[in-house]
């Protein structure tokens, strides 16, 4: 089977639902419902890969359920409860005009303009990204610290225009206009 690197988090099963094997899906998709689109689903396990289809899904309060093939009763359904669900990386289509999936953007070192100790312009290192947050009115990176940045503290930079500089993933590296001291 493929490396793990070649895979992408797509979505994560929050718990069983109901008695027949359905199951509640966090999608991590935009929109929701386009986690149904990928397949095979793939979780790891017991350490172990395992490819799962959905046969059935549908939108249920603020989320979504799904029916799993070869799971039909709440036990077999529970058992899978926290698992993400990932992809090959290569279904996903090509973004353009500087957009990004989040599975890109995830270890990239990010960097804050700050001032060195003459008052000119330098790069403070805040540490790297460690995930995502949906916020509703905007992503948020978590941009945990790591030996060599500023401090070992977590911060929470919106994802918007007004504070994300420069992406660059070919040099691993994420510019923001962030006070080091937030």
């Amino acid at each position: 089977m493929e490396k793990p690197d070649n895979y992408a988090v797509v979505a994560r099963i929050t718990g069983a639902h109901g008695i027949k094997g359905w199951v509640k899906v966090h999608s991590y998709t935009q929109p929701a419902e386009n986690v149904f689109s990928y397949k095979p689903w793939r979780v790891k396990l017991d350490g172990r890969w395992r490819e799962l289809e959905a046969d059935s899904f549908r939108a249920q309060g603020k989320g979504t359920v799904a029916h799993l093939c070869g799971i039909d009763d709440r036990n077999d359904a529970e058992a899978l409860s926290g698992l993400d669900i990932c992809v090959l990386r290569e279904q996903f289509d090509v973004l353009e005009g500087g957009d990004h999936y989040w599975y890109q953007l995830q270890g990239l070192k990010v960097f804050s303009i700050g001032k060195d100790s003459a008052g000119g312009d330098a790069r403070v290192l805040l540490g790297e990204v460690a995930g995502f947050l949906e916020t509703g009115a905007n992503d948020v990176l978590v941009v945990k610290g790591v030996a060599g940045s500023i401090d070992q503290k977590e911060r929470l930079i919106p994802y918007v225009d007004q504070f994300l500089l420069k992406v660059d993933t070919d040099a691993g590296e994420i510019l923001v206009d962030w006070d080091p001291e937030f």
